[in-house]
């Protein structure tokens, strides 16, 4: 047994135990039945949620204009999010404690620009091995059980870690995303147990069943995650409810903004692509702005501005700038091909709608208050609580002046990353405290060398530590598939189209 194998072992047992737990009371019965002999217990009706990996999504339906399509009963979120697999059924091996599913459905991924066209079928999740496999088409040939990703299996199965696999990279057309980290994987039963009433009798059955230690665990979840909500719903009324109705009335309908943060990525495809493989540049924040580690959001600060809540508006505007440099000349003297400042960002909402404006420096030619992105938020109410009004995952849509900015990087329509926005009414009020993401770092990105503070890119890779790198995402462009005009305009990049307009300009 291989050391590899010895690791999955014990969490696919613990999974698989839980999973029993779970299972519900006709099997649950069956085993406490003292049918182990029979150790194949069938399961159905589960679902499996996987999204591959969220920025290959972005680089399909963004730079490579292309596609997903679910079929045969396989579905896809919304905003280009996960991919969902129904029906699955398989069994569940009450000797080995482990679990073996198939799924129906299938996603086709097509990109008539780059020129690829895969096909998978067949999704199945086994917890002994660890892994997640599905049949691949490709050029026409189909290649049965190719595994895509390996599974850090959890009792719960839910968000469990991936790492993509060779073959995964081999069918995604880069050889960067082997051992590169997945999204996360959820198996779930879709069909909940048929009453509430047996979940406490089996406790004491799988108990004497099973090992005492991991069975109670997800039993007493189960039990458990009612009463929290019935707490939290008995506290919320007398507490919670009475923490804001004491500040907010504090706080004025109307005034200046005292403080606030603004949370934007720009977009994690174009993030990926400065530093990669391709445009070998560097992302550097600066003027008080900052980025998140492994090459993650930006944070800018120090917001000042007018809100009104009961007109539902907000205007503010935040320091710090994001410079984006790439497609570097050769030698010492060699200037940049891209080279993209972002600078005096400003939000506006009204009843939930509004613009993202910034000041845009393209190869040394400004242009101030270009308006880079319609807003809309999930609410069109502006709530104070604490003297903080909060908006986060505000759709953020790129305009046709945004497109311009990116020298048509990007058409006019493409979504960006979303926008998370908190600001303070008061000098004194406390702002939430994860701006940017975790492991946000304070004027550099995530441990960059020198004192740049930026986030740096060579073959593929970032140089000074940043955490998870882009050793493991590349590019996240898969150039290898690209046909030999698009490899040309992806190798050339947004910066010869910032050159050829700052030509015309000056012609």
């Amino acid at each position: 047994m291989s050391a590899t194998d010895r690791r999955r072992r014990p969490l696919a047992l613990a999974a698989a135990v839980a999973t029993a737990a779970t299972l519900g009371a006709t099997a649950l019965a069956a085993l406490a039945a003292g049918t182990a002999s029979a150790a194949e217990v069938p399961l159905s009706g589960y679902e499996l949620i996987w999204g591959i990996k969220q920025s290959y999504r972005t680089y399909v339906t963004g730079m490579a204009a292309g596609s997903f399509t679910a079929t045969d009963g396989a579905s896809q979120a919304a905003d280009n999010g996960a991919f969902t697999f129904a029906e699955g059924a398989g069994t569940y091996d009450s000797t080995a404690h482990t679990v073996d599913l198939g799924f129906k459905g299938g996603l086709r991924i097509v990109s008539q620009l780059h020129r690829f066209d895969i096909a998978l079928s067949d999704v199945r999740f086994d917890s002994a091995a660890a892994e997640i496999t599905a049949d691949v088409t490709k050029s026409g040939t189909t290649t049965q059980d190719v595994p895509l990703a390996d599974v850090t299996v959890t009792r719960a199965m839910t968000d469990m870690a991936t790492t993509l696999t060779k073959e995964a990279a081999d069918a995604l057309g880069s050889a960067s995303y082997e051992g590169a980290a997945g999204d996360p994987l959820t198996v779930v039963q879709k069909t909940p147990p048929q009453s509430p009433t047996p979940t406490p009798t089996p406790t004491p059955t799988a108990t004497a069943t099973q090992s005492p230690s991991p069975t109670p665990t997800p039993t007493a979840t189960a039990t458990q995650s009612p009463a929290p909500t019935a707490t939290a719903t008995g506290s919320d009324s007398p507490s919670t409810s009475a923490d804001p109705s004491q500040s907010d009335p504090e706080a004025p309908a109307q005034g200046d903004i005292a403080d606030g943060t603004l949370d934007w990525g720009v977009k994690q495809s174009f993030r990926s692509y400065v530093v990669g493989g391709v445009a070998k540049g560097e992302i550097t924040p600066s003027g008080g702005a900052s980025q998140a580690a492994g090459n993650g959001v930006f944070t800018f600060a120090d917001a000042s501005g007018e809100y009104d809540t009961d007109a539902d508006t907000l205007s503010a505007g935040f320091e710090g700038a994001v410079t984006f440099r790439g497609h570097k000349g050769e030698g010492e003297s060699g200037g940049y091909g891209l080279d993209l400042t972002l600078s005096n960002l400003r939000a506006t909402l009204d009843e939930g709608t509004g613009e993202l404006t910034a000041d845009v420096t393209g190869l040394g030619d400004k242009t101030e208050d270009v308006v880079l992105a319609d807003l809309k938020a999930g609410a069109s109410d502006l709530t104070a609580e604490n003297d903080v009004i909060t908006a986060d995952d505000v759709k953020a849509t790129l305009t046709a002046a945004g497109a311009k900015a990116f020298g048509d990087f990007y058409t006019a329509g493409t979504e960006l990353d979303p926008v998370d926005l908190s600001v303070a009414l008061t000098a004194d009020a406390e702002l939430p405290d994860d701006g940017g993401e975790e492991g946000s770092t304070g004027g550099s990105t995530g441990g960059s060398s020198g004192t740049t503070g930026s986030t740096t890119g060579g073959t593929g890779s970032t140089t000074g530590g940043v955490t998870g790198g882009l050793a493991s995402t590349g590019s996240d462009v898969p150039v290898a598939a690209l046909g030999t005009a698009a490899a040309v305009t992806v190798a050339a990049g947004a910066g010869v189209v910032f050159a050829m307009r700052r030509r015309r300009t000056e012609a």
